[in-house]
C-alpha cells in the first residue's frame, strides 16, 4: 500500500480571462522509505503539485481535480482545515525552495524549530527546545549551541537549508517534501544536503518527494523520477531505465543539455534542437585545436592584471572608528588575463570570486596591490581614464531581476548606459537597443515591456544586451546561470560563446560548478579561502588537478 497515492490530478486557477491549467491528469504514487523526483524547468507544475499535496493551494482560486489523491490511505480532498492544521508539519514536512524567505528574519533559528515542535507536540518549552538542540546535532550544523541563538541572516545559506530541514523533521513526518532544497548551493554543500537527507530518509524511514529542474542531480539519490513538461507527466519510471533509456524527447534533451567533460564543444545541445528534430553541430573541439587556441591566446596581449591584489573588509570597529577586526577576502592574487580569452573562477560561496569581480570593477577598494588594465595602474587613473574603463569593464550580475530596475522598460534599461557614455546619436540608440535585444535572441518589440514580464533566462539576456550596450571589452559573468534551469542555462552559455567570437570579448567567468567553468573556459583559476589554490589551462585543471581541494569540486559535480 503506497503512502502517497494520486490519479490523474488536474488542477487550475481562476484569473480574470478564465481559467489557466497549472497540472493535468498526472499519476504517481510514493511507497514508504521511497524517494520520487519530479523534474521539470521552471512553471512545469512541480511546487504546485507539492502544495497541493500540503494544502496550502489557494482557495477557491485553486480548482483541483482527481480520481484519486491519497495519503496513508486517507482522502486529502476531504481534510477540514483543522485536520490540514494537524497533518501539515507534523505528517507531512516541507523544505521551502527559498530558506532566507522561509525563515523568519526577527527570530533566532533555534526559537523558530522549537515553536514548529510546540505547535504539534504537547511538550515543555524546555523539552522542545532540548529536541531543537537535538535536530541541530542531527542535520550537522557546525556548533550547534551557538547556531541556536543565531539569526537566519548570520549564517550561511547550505546552514540555513539545514535549518529547514530540522523544522521540517521535528515531527518525525511520513512524508518530506524537499522544493529544490540545492538550487544555487556549490556543489560541494548540495552533496552534503543529498547524503543528509538519504541518511535522515534511512533513520526515519520517510519518504521524499524531491522537485528539482536539475535531472542529473537526482542520478544517484532518487528511486524513482516522474519527467514534468508544461503541467503534463512526460515520462515516469526507475531512475536507472529512465538515464539509461529516455523514451521521450523532453527528457532526452535535459539529459543532453548539460556539458560533457569528456569531450570539448563550441555548442551545447538544447532542449528545443531535441524536441523540434533540429539538425545542429557541436562543434566537437579536439585537443590540437584547443592547445594551438590556448598557445594563440598566450601570444597576445594582457587585458588585465592582478598584481598580490589584497581586499579585507572591516568586521568590528572601537569607539574612535578604528578597525579592530578584518575579513581577509583575497589575500595575493596573482593573474593575468589576456585579449580574448575566458577566465574561469570557480570555488565555493565564501572564497571571494565575487570580490574579485567587484574590486577589479572598481566596486569594493583595493586594500594592498594593483589592479592593471591594458599597462596601466587603475590607482593612476584619472576621472576620464576612470569613465573609459567603467565603459570597456562590464559585470553580469547573478540575480538579474534584482540588477534591473522594476520602473524602467528593458528598452529605457539597455539604453541608459548609452545615455551616460553618450554613444550613438539620440535618434540611434532605439536602434542600437533593437538590433541588441535581436542578438540576444530577444524580440525588437519587447523594447517596452518591464523586467516583471520576463523568465529568469530572458532576464539574463537583458543584463548580457545592456553590457553589450557600450561596446565593452571585458565582461565579468558573476554566477550569471547558477540558478538558472539546464535548458535555459545552455541557451546562455551558448550565446556567451557567441558573443565571445562575434565581438572578440574577454570574460572572467565566475560560477561553483566547475563543470560549466570547464566547458566555457580557457584557463580556469581555482580559489579557496581568498586565495588561488591551482590554476591552469580548462582541460588540464579538470582532468589532471593537483590539490585536493580541486579534486573534490570535481567530484562532487559528477553526482
Amino acid at each position: 500500500m503506497p503512502l502517497v497515492d494520486v490519479h490523474n490530478l488536474s488542477i487550475s486557477f481562476k484569473t480574470e480571462s478564465g481559467t489557466t491549467e497549472a497540472t493535468q491528469n498526472i499519476s504517481f504514487s510514493i511507497a514508504k522509505s521511497e524517494t520520487l523526483a519530479l523534474v521539470g524547468e521552471s512553471g512545469s507544475g512541480k511546487s504546485i503539485t507539492a502544495l497541493c499535496l500540503m494544502g496550502l493551494l489557494p482557495s477557491p482560486l485553486a480548482i483541483v481535480q482527481a480520481d484519486q489523491i491519497e495519503f496513508n490511505s486517507e482522502d486529502l480532498n476531504k481534510y477540514s482545515k483543522s485536520k490540514w492544521q494537524e497533518i501539515r508539519g507534523n505528517e507531512i514536512g516541507m523544505v521551502f525552495q527559498e530558506p532566507m524567505t522561509s525563515l523568519n528574519p526577527l527570530k533566532k533559528c533555534g526559537e523558530q524549530v522549537t515553536e514548529a515542535i510546540l505547535l504539534h507536540k504537547k511538550i515543555s518549552r524546555s523539552k522542545a527546545e532540548a529536541k531543537t538542540l537535538e535536530l541541530f546535532h542531527e542535520v550537522k550544523l557546525p556548533e550547534p549551541e551557538k547556531l541556536m541563538h543565531r539569526y537566519p541572516h548570520e549564517i550561511s545559506g547550505g546552514q540555513k537549508q539545514r535549518v529547514m530541514i530540522a523544522m521540517a523533521i521535528s515531527c518525525d513526518p511520513k512524508l518530506l517534501i524537499a522544493d529544490e532544497p540545492t538550487t544555487a548551493l556549490d556543489v560541494s554543500v548540495q552533496k552534503t544536503i543529498l547524503d543528509l537527507l538519504k541518511e535522515l530518509q534511512t533513520k526515519h524511514e520517510m519518504a521524499i518527494l524531491f522537485i528539482t529542474h536539475d535531472l542529473g542531480l537526482v542520478k544517484h539519490f532518487a528511486d524513482k523520477v516522474m519527467v514534468m513538461q508544461n503541467g503534463k507527466a512526460v515520462e515516469h519510471g526507475q531512475t536507472n531505465d529512465i538515464f539509461q533509456n529516455a523514451q521521450h524527447p523532453y527528457t532526452q534533451g535535459l539529459i543532453a543539455c548539460r556539458p560533457d567533460p569528456s569531450k570539448r564543444v563550441s555548442y551545447l545541445k538544447q532542449v528545443d534542437d531535441i524536441l523540434e528534430g533540429k539538425e545542429f553541430d557541436e562543434g566537437i573541439i579536439s585537443p590540437k585545436q584547443f592547445d594551438e587556441r590556448i598557445e594563440s591566446l598566450d601570444k597576445g596581449n594582457t587585458i588585465l592584471e592582478l598584481k598580490d591584489l589584497y581586499t579585507w573588509y572591516s568586521v568590528k570597529k572601537n569607539f574612535l572608528g578604528k578597525t579592530t577586526q578584518w575579513f581577509e577576502a583575497l589575500n595575493g592574487i596573482n593573474l593575468s588575463i589576456r585579449k580574448g580569452e575566458t577566465l574561469g573562477l570557480v570555488g565555493e560561496s565564501g572564497c571571494g570570486k565575487t570580490t574579485l569581480g567587484k574590486t577589479v570593477i572598481g566596486l569594493t577598494d583595493i586594500t594592498k596591490g594593483d589592479v592593471i588594465y591594458n599597462g596601466k595602474s587603475l590607482s593612476a587613473f584619472d576621472s576620464s581614464e576612470w569613465k573609459a574603463y567603467r565603459k570597456e569593464v562590464q559585470i553580469i550580475f547573478q540575480d538579474p531581476y534584482s540588477s534591473l530596475n522594476p520602473r524602467l522598460s528593458i528598452g529605457d534599461a539597455i539604453k541608459e548606459p548609452m545615455d551616460v557614455h553618450g554613444l550613438h546619436s539620440a535618434a540611434e540608440r532605439k536602434d542600437v537597443v533593437c538590433d541588441l535585444l535581436k542578438k540576444v535572441d530577444l524580440e525588437a518589440d519587447h523594447y517596452k515591456r518591464y523586467p516583471h514580464e520576463f523568465s529568469g533566462g530572458q532576464r539574463q539576456r537583458i543584463c548580457i544586451a545592456r553590457a553589450l550596450a557600450v561596446e565593452p571589452k571585458l565582461i565579468i559573468c558573476d554566477e550569471s546561470v547558477s540558478a538558472l534551469d539546464v535548458s535555459v542555462q545552455a541557451q546562455v552559455l551558448n550565446l556567451l560563446h557567441g558573443l565571445r567570437e562575434e565581438f572578440d570579448l574577454t570574460y572572467i567567468f565566475i560560477s561553483h560548478d566547475i563543470a560549466v567553468v570547464k566547458h566555457i573556459s580557457d584557463k580556469i583559476a581555482v580559489m579557496n579561502q581568498g586565495h588561488i589554490v591551482e590554476y591552469g589551462t580548462a582541460e588540464s585543471i579538470y582532468h589532471e588537478a593537483q590539490e585536493k581541494y580541486t579534486q573534490e569540486l570535481i567530484s562532487n559535480s559528477l553526482l
